[in-house]
C-alpha cells in the first residue's frame, strides 16, 4: 500500500506518493479539487494520507480524502523522534518542522542545517542528537524582487537570472539583480559560516523551489562540497512522520 503526502503551502500544493521511503511520483498544483485527488486515488493503492497546511480553512476534497483513506493532519506534536525546544511550538511553521524531520530521518547522527528557499528563506538547525532549537526567517527570492517594485515609484519588476554573477550592476536592471542575488548569496554564506564555527561537521541541505538557484549562487564557495540538494525534503519529512505515527 502507498502513502499520499500533501503539503499545502502559500503558493502551491505539492502532492507526492510514497511506497515506504521510495518517492514514486510528485506534482504541484495552484489549486486542488476532487478531480485532482481522484487521479491519485485511482492510480495508486493509497492506504494512508497526511496533510500539512499553512491555511486554516479546509477544502471539500480534504473531507473526501478522510473518507477514503486513513488521514492524518501533521502537527507540532508529531516530532518523529525530534526533541523540539522551540519556545513557541504552536507558532512553528509546519513546513519548517517537516523539513527538520526529514533531515533527521535522512541523515541520522549528523548536524544538519536546512535552508529552504520558498516564499521565505528559512534556516533551521537540528543537531546530531536530533535537538531542534529554531532558526531564522528572511524574505525569499521572488519576494525581494517584487518588494523593490511594490514599495518604490520607479523600480521595475525584475526576474532572477542564474547567469548573472557580477558584483557590479551597470544599469538599473543589473543593479537590482546584483542587490537581490548577491544579497542572498552573502546571507547564505554568512549563516553557513556562523554555524560551521560551532559545528565543523555540518550537512548543508538545500530544499524548496529555489534550492537549485541557491546551489548555483554557492557553487564557487568553500561550502560547495558539503551541500546536499533535497528538493523534496518537506515531503520526505511528512512521509517519515506518517510512517512513525502509524507504527
Amino acid at each position: 500500500m502507498a502513502n499520499l503526502v500533501i503539503d499545502i503551502g502559500n503558493t502551491f500544493t505539492k502532492i507526492a506518493v510514497f511506497d515506504n521511503d521510495e518517492l514514486l511520483y510528485t506534482e504541484h498544483f495552484i489549486t486542488v479539487d476532487p478531480g485532482t485527488l481522484n487521479k491519485f486515488l485511482t492510480s495508486y493503492p493509497i492506504d494512508k494520507a497526511i496533510i500539512s497546511s499553512v491555511k486554516k480553512d479546509e477544502e471539500d476534497w480534504q473531507t473526501i480524502l478522510s473518507e477514503k483513506t486513513q488521514l492524518t493532519y501533521f502537527s507540532a506534536g508529531m516530532t518523529t523522534g525530534i526533541h523540539n525546544h522551540y519556545l513557541t511550538p504552536n507558532t512553528l511553521g509546519l513546513d519548517r518542522l517537516a523539513a527538520v524531520t526529514g533531515a533527521g530521518y535522512l541523515y541520522p547522527g549528523k548536524n544538519n542545517l536546512v535552508i529552504d528557499g520558498g516564499t521565505c528563506i528559512t534556516y533551521d538547525y537540528i543537531d546530531s542528537n536530533r535537538n531542534y532549537f529554531g532558526g531564522s526567517i528572511s524574505p525569499g527570492l521572488a519576494m525581494r524582487y517584487n518588494a523593490l517594485n511594490y514599495y518604490t515609484s520607479n523600480l521595475p519588476v525584475v526576474k532572477a537570472d542564474d547567469k548573472f554573477t557580477d558584483n557590479l550592476g551597470k544599469d538599473t536592471l543589473t543593479a537590482i539583480q546584483s542587490g537581490v542575488q548577491n544579497g542572498i548569496k552573502y546571507e547564505l554564506t554568512g549563516f553557513i559560516e556562523s554555524y560551521t564555527k560551532d559545528q565543523q561537521q555540518l550537512n548543508i541541505i538545500l530544499t524548496g523551489g529555489d534550492s537549485i538557484f541557491f546551489d548555483t549562487l554557492l557553487k564557487n564557495s568553500i561550502f560547495a562540497p558539503y551541500i546536499k540538494i533535497e528538493p523534496h525534503l518537506v515531503l520526505k519529512g511528512l512521509n517519515a512522520a506518517i510512517q512513525k505515527h502509524n507504527d
